[in-house]
């Protein structure tokens, strides 16, 4: 018999396996608003250990939305300094155990976040719009 949990990580690891670039990076932002909500309730509770994790997971997905970035389009000009600000912020938001730095990193991310929603749902109605027009 396969338990609720079973279930629910094959589901996860298919979406995972079946998502579009778009949507991969769609959940990165989301996985990175997670860890760093975690980041700061570890903070309000004092533990060291479960905040430094936690903003060393939203650095890693920052670092992989900067790595996955294509050079040749002129938005990652752009892009690549507000990661790299981003990151720097969490270091001192680690350093310092400041929850006012990462509600300032969470707040960027979910306007990245947003912003990319965006435009998914945009390609995806220009798509339809497109197939419904054949």
């Amino acid at each position: 018999m396969v338990t609720h949990n079973a279930a629910f990580n094959a589901y996860k690891q298919n979406s995972v396996t079946t998502a579009s670039p778009g949507e991969l990076t769609l959940m990165l932002y989301n996985g990175c608003l997670k860890f760093l909500t975690k980041a700061k309730l570890a903070i309000e509770a004092n533990d060291v250990q479960e905040k430094n994790t936690n903003i060393q997971k939203a650095q890693a997905i920052i670092n992989e939305l900067m790595v996955t970035l294509k050079q040749d389009q002129p938005i990652t000009q752009e892009l690549l300094p507000l990661y790299d600000y981003m990151n720097r912020r969490l270091i001192e938001a680690n350093i310092k155990n400041d929850t006012d730095i990462i509600d300032e990193v969470i707040g960027l991310t979910t306007e990245f976040r947003d912003t990319w929603k965006q435009v998914i749902q945009m390609t995806r109605q220009q798509q339809y719009g497109n197939a419904q027009q054949v």
